[in-house]
């Protein structure tokens, strides 16, 4: 790789640009532009999420500095602060979507091997919901309580590598249920969930696509056992009972007529008792509990991406500018995993992040730049911090 070339400008070689185009032509994101392509917006916004820009004006300040630099950059168009706005609110959202999409298919492949802490053959996913907090006053048209905006991002994580393989960005008031009808079901993989996501007809319909599920009960829920399973004491430390059992409510019934999995479980650690449902009755029960537990992995991912993205202070203020904003964070936190597995890079996503943030406009070699980091660096690392690709 030129190490006489900007670190940006190679760390953009990893885009698929060909892919970008197909997004960029299939909603007409470039009709009519003379000068600042969708191109351009995506390069100026990755740069403000890799340097942690605080506003447009800031943007516009540190790219103008870099002077001939832009140009091999990548950027061709003039830079300036009304220039970007207008992009964020006019260019459709829709264009970042699909090509962060594109991005978590490759990602997706690359880290296909990972090991997530159980060793199954199957796909694991973990589905869950945030909130990001916006102003009312501010974000009028994302309204969530009476005097309180925010914006729901739902993510289904795939496990193996804690990489999204579905994000879905709507309006707060949005329960996180609805989710389920929009999920393209994979036969054989395991999708796990907390309680909120407990609608039996919805379940019923990961039953019949032959997935599986693993979802915790809520407290008033009414069955009847059919028989008792077996437990080793020794082998399933914690499993308090495994049951089969029969839904009792003229409705439940209805929604999911067949039997489904109760495991009673005993966590040490919070001093808690877990029930867990499944219609899966082939795993060890024990399996089962440390299936629920690594669905902790998606709200490590929230943590992390509010931490290092940007995605709680936004640089435009209609619906448009908001999720173009979430959805180039997406890419660039994507973009980053797929460099770490293509240049095997021993370093954390958070380390490799904050040496991109000082040394983007470097001409040095990104592969020399991230491979022979000194050992001083990784000390520097706050302990604290959540970490991800470790």
């Amino acid at each position: 790789m030129n190490s006489g070339r900007t670190i940006f400008s190679q760390l953009m070689d990893f885009v698929p640009f060909h892919k970008f185009c197909q997004c960029v032509e299939r909603y007409k994101g470039d009709y009519k532009v003379k000068s600042f392509s969708c191109w351009d917006q995506f390069l100026c916004m990755s740069f403000a999420q890799l340097t942690y820009r605080e506003s447009l004006r800031d943007i516009q300040e540190c790219l103008r500095a870099a002077g001939q630099k832009l140009y091999h950059m990548g950027i061709r168009g003039n830079i300036s602060r009304n220039t970007l706005a207008n992009a964020n609110q006019i260019r459709d959202w829709r264009i970042y979507a699909d090509f962060a999409q594109e991005l978590i298919q490759i990602a997706r492949k690359l880290y296909i091997h990972e090991s997530f802490g159980v060793e199954l053959k199957q796909t694991v996913y973990a589905l869950d919901a945030t909130i990001i907090d916006l102003c009312l006053s501010v974000f009028p048209w994302a309204r969530f309580r009476k005097r309180k905006g925010a914006v729901k991002l739902h993510t289904l994580l795939d496990l193996r590598g804690s990489i999204p393989s579905l994000i879905v960005i709507t309006h707060g008031k949005t329960h996180e249920v609805n989710i389920l009808d929009d999920l393209f079901l994979e036969a054989g993989a395991i999708y796990i969930m907390d309680r909120g996501y407990l609608d039996f007809a919805r379940l019923y319909r990961i039953q019949t696509s032959a997935a599986f599920f693993i979802i915790r009960a809520k407290s008033n829920f009414r069955f009847q056992r059919i028989h008792s399973l077996p437990i080793d004491k020794e082998k399933e430390a914690g499993i308090e009972c495994d049951q089969i059992i029969a839904l009792q409510g003229f409705y439940t019934k209805k929604d999911f007529p067949e039997r489904l999995r109760r495991i009673r479980y005993f966590d040490a650690t919070t001093n808690r008792h877990l029930v867990f449902l499944t219609n899966n009755f082939q795993l060890p029960a024990q399996t089962i509990a440390q299936l629920y537990r690594c669905r902790w992995q998606v709200e490590l991912f929230f943590k992390w991406i509010k931490q290092h993205l940007r995605i709680k202070s936004f640089y435009g203020t209609s619906e448009n500018a908001v999720k173009t904003q979430i959805w180039i964070a997406v890419s660039v936190y994507v973009l980053v995993a797929i460099i770490k597995k293509q240049l095997n890079l021993p370093a954390s996503l958070y380390t490799i992040l904050q040496i991109l943030s000082i040394l983007l406009l470097e001409k040095k070699s990104i592969i020399q730049v991230l491979t022979n980091l000194n050992d001083a660096i990784g000390d520097t690392e706050d302990c604290n911090q959540l970490n991800l690709f470790n």
